[in-house]
């Protein structure tokens, strides 16, 4: 299905900005990406209704007919957001938020938005992951309670979401919100009795 399908999401064409390049202001131009205006789930919650499964392109259309191209992470974070879905699931080429981008075992086992934040501030979470982190800023502070960021690889789906140890990276609001058994297997409980 695409993203404009029964007027699924409504989408305005990016307008062109000045941004810095080489410490010079250029003029860029976006061309046929679009920003979410609004979205309507009445659709979607029929489909779930009937035991259908929905994947949604992240496409869509502005007021003059032309096809937009929306960021798949901005598409989903919004669309959960608009369900009132609890979890928000990101399947991506890395295990999960890594502190450096270098190492796939430097996997952030948990993590909440102060802490998601420090990791962008100090360059480790870059590039790609950055509209996934405002993506997943968007969710979380608009009703959704957990994000996880999680690798493409056999059964992680199933061990993030059914197990405390997971397989990618849990993201919430605030730590306080993490179980104590989340909270120990990402080494927390272990850090605090440490420096007690």
């Amino acid at each position: 299905m695409l993203g404009f399908d029964a007027g699924l999401i409504k989408a305005r064409c990016r307008a062109p900005r000045t941004v810095m390049v080489d410490g010079e202001p250029q003029m860029v131009d976006f061309g046929f990406v679009g920003d979410v205006e609004s979205v309507d789930v009445t659709l979607l919650r029929s489909l779930l209704a009937s035991g259908y499964l929905p994947v949604v392109s992240p496409l869509s259309a502005d007021d003059q007919g032309s096809v937009l191209n929306i960021n798949a992470d901005t598409v989903a974070a919004t669309l959960a957001r608009a369900l009132g879905a609890e979890k928000l699931v990101f399947v991506t080429d890395v295990p999960g938020v890594l502190e450096d981008k270098s190492d796939r075992t430097s996997l952030v086992s948990s993590t909440d938005l102060r802490g998601l934040e420090e990791l962008v501030d100090s360059g480790a979470v870059a590039s790609g992951m950055l509209p996934k982190v405002s993506a997943i800023r968007m969710a979380l502070e608009h009703g959704v309670a957990r994000v996880h960021v999680i690798g493409s690889e056999r059964a992680s789906l199933l061990t993030e979401i059914f197990t405390n140890e997971g397989s990618g990276t849990l993201i919430v609001k605030d730590r306080r919100e993490l179980s104590a058994a989340e909270k120990a297997a990402s080494g927390e409980a272990t850090a605090a009795a440490a420096g007690a």
